[in-house]
């Protein structure tokens, strides 16, 4: 039995909103009917003189359709509150665009009245549903890669400087958003060390390195930068077994696993004059490309939010997904003000 589309509407038509517009429009598991801003005509740009989707700047009308199911939300951060706890109120599935909410206290507002309503809640981390990604997520959970000792993430490049929040809040969310997806079960952040640095006086950091601690003792480390001329997105997974390399850049080879590394003899396995100089050993292995399939992140992730609906089940990157990378975020920030101070986490107290 065929299951009827989905009625979803758009809320934001600026820089993101065009790119859910066009990816619900070619879900067979959703239709769209609204797309609501502010500026009208905006909108009607973005739909097309053809469209029969509903361009609008009246959200009550949105939110009163009874065929509206679910609700996406491609607002700047400082309205998701209001919004998706609106759309949560009467009845809706909430899509939210990264970050989940402007603080922390605001997701768990989102998070509690989703849950306490049995309604769908998803945030639109979109990096963790490239194929890359996906794969990445797989081989580390199970265990292809040993136990995890280091991840070490750079986005750089020459962006758009942000007039109302610094770079760790423009671009770190991706990075962080992986971070949470692909570590695998009982291996958490719990404490973040953040620098940064604003040389160009923006009025807020421009370049900034974040230092997290995982429960397990392994570390990990962002860096992000608005100022490099060049452009770098790479993630290094680090294990005892293997070593993985995303260049999510290089389409021929995004990512390459090493089995290539450094081994430690344990103490038992060390003679009487050698336990002074514990023995290390250097492993150099193949290298091995995985074929990895080519999807749009944003179809896959749109796919998700419909199969989450219809079987009632938590999404991949759910609202829980989305304050964990909250959490990290005013953390850092906090570092930032106390210059590199490290910061505890809520899940690590």
């Amino acid at each position: 039995m065929t299951q009827e589309p989905l009625g979803v509407a758009v809320v934001g038509a600026g820089y993101w909103g065009p790119n859910l517009v066009r990816n619900f429009q070619a879900s067979e598991r959703f239709r769209l009917r609204w797309l609501c801003d502010l500026d009208v005509e905006r909108a009607r740009r973005v739909l097309g003189g053809y469209s029969t989707v509903q361009a609008t700047a009246d959200y009550a009308a949105v939110l009163a359709d009874p065929e509206v199911t679910a609700v996406a939300v491609a607002t700047p951060a400082g309205t998701h509150l209001d919004i998706a706890l609106a759309a949560l109120r009467a009845g809706k599935h909430v899509l939210v665009e990264k970050p989940l909410a402007a603080t922390y206290a605001d997701g768990v507002r989102l998070v509690t009245e989703a849950e306490e309503r049995g309604l769908t809640l998803m945030c639109d981390h979109t990096y963790c549903y490239t194929p890359a990604v996906g794969r990445i997520r797989e081989m580390v959970r199970a265990g292809d890669l040993g136990e995890i000792h280091f991840v070490d993430s750079v986005r750089i490049n020459l962006g758009l400087v942000q007039k109302d929040i610094d770079v760790l809040w423009d671009l770190a969310p991706h990075d962080l958003s992986i971070l949470d997806f692909i570590l695998p079960a009982g291996v958490e952040p719990v404490a973040v060390a953040a620098h940064g640095a604003d040389p160009i006086g923006a009025g807020q950091a421009c370049v900034a390195y974040l230092t997290l601690t995982l429960s397990t003792g392994a570390i990990a480390h962002v860096h992000v930068n608005w100022l490099s001329p060049t452009k770098v997105r790479t993630t290094m997974v680090g294990g005892s077994k293997r070593t993985l390399l995303w260049d999510d850049l290089n389409p021929l080879q995004r990512v390459a696993v090493y089995d290539r590394g450094v081994e430690m003899a344990a103490p038992q396995e060390i003679g009487a004059d050698e336990r002074r100089e514990m023995l290390v050993s250097y492993r150099s292995g193949d290298m091995v490309a995985p074929a990895i399939g080519e999807k749009e992140a944003l179809r896959s992730m749109v796919d998700e939010f419909g199969d989450a609906i219809g079987a009632g089940r938590a999404p991949l990157t759910d609202g829980r997904a989305g304050l964990r990378v909250l959490d990290i975020l005013e953390a850092a920030s906090r570092s930032l003000e106390f210059k590199g101070a490290v910061v505890g986490l809520r899940a690590g107290r």
